[in-house]
């Protein structure tokens, strides 16, 4: 039987990861994962929380985590898609767009 604090430590792991992706990589498809990564981090913890204390509550939140993570890769993706075909890359830094 694994532990509360084991799915919460690799959440709390999983979820760091995702951060430090965030804040130090330039690439967008690598934010838009590490985001991805962190809402995943998010599931886990409802998840284990759910199970632990026996409720639904958290595997219901999860769906719902899901369908807008689901929702922001598509709308994202076709950004990421939309700036390559005009500005020819996918570094967040050269992407200046929608700047006056």
């Amino acid at each position: 039987m694994v532990s509360l604090s084991s799915y919460l430590i690799l959440s709390a792991i999983l979820f760091s990861i995702g951060v430090v992706g965030f804040l130090l990589r330039r690439n967008t498809i690598v934010i838009f994962m590490s985001v991805e990564l962190m809402l995943n981090a998010a599931n886990l913890a409802f998840v284990a929380f759910s199970r632990f204390l026996n409720s639904m509550d958290g595997q219901v939140i999860v769906v719902f985590v899901m369908s807008v993570a689901a929702a922001e890769a598509a709308v994202g993706l076709a950004i990421i898609m939309a700036m390559y075909r005009t500005q020819k890359t996918v570094n967040a830094d050269e992407m200046n767009l929608m700047k006056w």
